[in-house]
């Protein structure tokens, strides 16, 4: 490997190693061995055919010194074929196990990010919703991508790279010791100028790539953001397109000016490495050539030197940086494991077991919760901040009861903020209870399956969240195994099957981020063909029409009479007429239920129902009480 090529690759090694304080600990040391441990075999033969790469690199130039010494001293031709046989043999087998280490390099390093990722995934699928609201998604998806690869390299690179140039570099002292000593001393003396400029301009160049990862970040966040369809509404409505270019160009001006600065130092640093190099080949040559012609050293000694000091010079330079490799890769396995152990709230108990067959009952018995604390449910890094919030742990439910027989719709309305979609969300289990029990057909949810919860719920809720996908996909997500004329039931009985059946690309329409090519309705009844499709037996409403319009809310209400049908139903409303046929409807103010019953029976108690009636009512006309029934008069 020439003087250049060992220079640009340190180069790049040193610009993108991380550099942190934290002590690892032997039990770090223990889980990267754990994660190592399925691929043990090709890592042992990674190493040792490395080692042998190393012997056969240092044999080549000792073979050249023969053939010199050989051709000068007018010896056998036949020994100079076969030696200059032996040299290319010796290449033939470098370059096959070469590319044979290569292969074991990438499927080592490529099955050690396989591993990772999917422990970090499906670890991360099983935190509780609170994490998912507090992190940055791209901080989680960056442990993902960047420390899963810097992890990598500790095997794929890093590891081979030590015991390889350990061994290349032993091994060439001791031949070139043997050969003369003298020379290899003095040739050493040039060493502290070849390795130290690598270690000071590598700090430099790793600042300048952190600057600029650093700004390359901001940057990708500010595009993430202003170019979802929702972030680039809103610049448009503020009339801010000037003011963001002019932010964006300001970042984008200081990657340009790091990128200058990296070049030239690279430049610098590639061209210092060279002239030292070439010293130290001159230093060789003179020296080496006047001992030649004094009889002190045979000329093929001269030539090997010379070519050993090349396998000299890079080992060295490789293991200056070495230490700095080694740090970066444990940082970005600290990172992953950060991420890993943090403990989901939601667990599965071994013998958890599926919710009972028929129709399902549900039932809130002496509920109370508050909602965890940042330092329960999320980490500093991930939300991007110095320290995490510990406030939290406020009880918001305080002794909510109630039960929804089979069958039966039950209606929660109340203030904003009174605790509604909390309830709603405390049913599917995706938070846990501090205290009572959320139970379905009479089993608390900590004693199920989490399969069995997702099977027998369905929840529609009020933003109709949809994937940057086709139709058929997020149909699908409810029940792959569906067939066609099932999607096609689902989508009449959704009232979108005439819709869809009129777009040019039919189910293979893509509906764009979160289905922002769909209308607010559309959305919504195409989430509501997806619960159809999954045939739930129990159904929860989140305030599914609340931000639609009187048109799309027919439809969608239309759309709802299906699939809530024979179903057991708790229905979240915003606008009270919407619920007036349900079999009981609770009032919950401040984390409890204040009122129960019927429509006709809270309108005539004349409690906080008919006080939320009234105000919703009045807008659209005076309104009287009659026969204990609040209508528009």
């Amino acid at each position: 490997m020439s003087m250049e090529v060992t220079a640009w690759n340190s180069m790049y090694r040193m610009i993108h190693a991380q550099r942190d304080k934290r002590p690892f600990s032997k039990a770090t040391l223990r889980r990267i061995g754990g994660f190592a441990r399925p691929h043990r075999r090709r890592l042992v033969g990674y190493l040792l055919i490395s080692v042998v790469l190393a012997v056969l690199a240092v044999a080549t130039p000792v073979l050249a010194g023969r053939v010199v010494d050989t051709i000068v001293g007018g010896g056998d031709p036949d020994l100079v074929v076969r030696l200059a046989l032996l040299i290319a043999a010796v290449a033939l087998v470098e370059a096959g196990l070469g590319l044979f280490n290569r292969w074991l390099s990438a499927s080592l390093g490529e099955g050690l990010i396989l591993d990772l990722r999917t422990a970090v995934f499906d670890h991360v699928q099983r935190m509780p919703v609170a994490f998912f609201t507090r992190t940055r998604t791209g901080a989680l998806v960056s442990r993902l991508n960047n420390d899963v690869i810097g992890a990598q390299r500790a095997f794929s690179d890093t590891l081979s790279g030590v015991a390889g140039n350990l061994v290349t570099l032993l091994l060439t002292l001791v031949v070139m010791l043997g050969i003369s000593w003298r020379i290899t001393l003095l040739a050493l003396v040039l060493l502290p100028v070849f390795v130290l400029p690598a270690r000071r301009m590598g700090n430099r160049l790793a600042r300048l790539g952190r600057e600029a990862a650093e700004q390359n970040a901001t940057m990708g966040n500010q595009m993430t953001e202003r170019f979802s369809a929702p972030g680039a509404t809103l610049v448009k409505l503020f009339g801010r397109p000037a003011h963001e270019s002019a932010e964006f160009a300001v970042r984008a001006r200081r990657v340009r000016d790091i990128g200058i600065r990296t070049a030239m130092v690279q430049t610098v640093f590639v061209t210092a490495l060279t002239v030292v190099s070439a010293l130290a080949l001159a230093l060789v040559y003179g020296l080496g050539g006047w001992s030649a012609l004094r009889g002190d050293l045979e000329p093929g000694a001269v030539v090997a030197l010379a070519l050993l000091l090349t396998r000299l010079y890079a080992p060295l330079t490789a293991l200056a940086s070495a230490r700095v490799e080694v740090m970066s890769a444990l940082v970005s396995f600290e990172r992953v494991f950060e991420v890993l152990d943090l403990k989901p709230l939601i667990t599965e108990k071994p013998d958890a077991r599926p919710v009972p067959d028929g129709p399902v009952s549900v039932e809130l018995d002496g509920v109370r919760f508050g909602y965890p604390s940042a330092d329960k449910v999320s980490l500093a890094s991930l939300e991007e901040v110095a320290t995490l919030d510990t406030r939290g742990g406020v009880e918001v439910l305080h002794d909510v009861s109630f039960r929804v027989e089979p069958g039966q719709l039950v209606a929660l309305v109340g203030s904003s903020g009174a605790g509604k979609s909390t309830i709603a969300q405390l049913v599917p289990r995706l938070y846990d209870v501090d205290a009572g029990a959320v139970r379905l057909s009479g089993v608390d949810v900590r004693e199920l399956t989490a399969d069995s919860i997702r099977d027998t719920l369905g929840l529609v809720t009020q933003d109709g969240h949809l994937f940057h996908d086709t139709i058929r996909a997020n149909l699908l997500l409810a029940r792959p195994e569906a067939t066609e004329d099932e999607i096609w039931d689902a989508l009449r009985r959704a009232r979108l099957a005439e819709l869809i059946d009129g777009l040019p690309d039919g189910l293979e329409t893509v509906v764009g981020e979160r289905g922002y090519r769909l209308s607010g309705g559309e959305r919504q009844r195409l989430t509501i063909a997806r619960l159809l499709l999954a045939r739930p037996r129990v159904v929860i409403l989140d305030e599914a029409t609340a931000h639609l319009d009187s048109t799309s809310e027919a439809a969608v209400q239309e759309a709802l009479a299906e699939a809530l049908a024979d179903r057991t139903a708790l229905v979240i409303a915003h606008r009270l007429s919407t619920v007036r046929a349900a079999d009981q409807i609770l009032v919950i103010e401040a984390g409890r239920v204040v009122e129960r019953g019927t429509h006709t029976e809270l309108l005539a108690i004349d409690g906080r129902y008919a006080e939320l009636y009234r105000t919703q009512f009045a807008q659209d006309a005076p309104a009287q009480l009659e026969d204990g029934e609040l209508v528009p008069g």
